[in-house]
């Protein structure tokens, strides 16, 4: 655990890069006002956390806004878990936390950060990637028009996926 000044903090900014690992800076501040300056101060961060009873949390609403653009999973009393891969578990954060803000780290959600999408305009059916074929030749399930293939909605009927 490292402590400083809020003083200090703002002078040397470096101070509030993230490290991965079991650690933790302590800002000393003064007032409500200086822990706002101190947060807004931060970069991008995987985790925040915040400390306190339901009523310091209903009362400090402006560090809840702050922290949610400075991180991607805000923490109430209590530490940062691991990570898995679940629909729940999100774990990215604005730049540098994470490459591109608009995906998580971990989590179901994880795999768009490999995925760039491609549009085949005016393509002849037979020079399309088999997955975007009409004919569908791979059966995977997919949406037509933003909604999912009727063939799709029989098989997960029949539960044969």
């Amino acid at each position: 655990m490292f402590t400083t000044e809020l003083g200090d903090f703002l002078a040397k900014p470096d101070l509030g890069d993230e490290i991965f690992g079991p650690d933790t800076l302590l800002v000393r501040c003064k007032s409500t006002d200086d822990y706002l300056v101190a947060a807004r101060a931060l970069d991008g961060h995987l985790t925040a956390t915040i400390f306190g009873d339901d009523d310091d949390l209903a009362a400090n609403k402006k560090l809840i806004q702050i922290l949610e653009k400075k991180a991607g999973r805000l923490i109430f009393n209590g530490f940062p878990t691991g990570v898995e891969v679940g629909h729940a578990m999100v774990h990215g954060g604005p730049y540098p936390s994470t490459s591109d803000s608009r995906f998580t780290s971990v989590g179901s959600l994880a795999i768009y950060r490999f995925a760039r999408p491609v549009c085949f305009q005016g393509f002849p059916q037979a020079m399309l990637p088999a997955e975007l074929q009409d004919g569908n030749p791979l059966g995977i399930r997919r949406l037509v028009d933003g909604k999912p293939e009727a063939v799709d909605l029989i098989r997960d009927r029949l539960d044969l996926v």
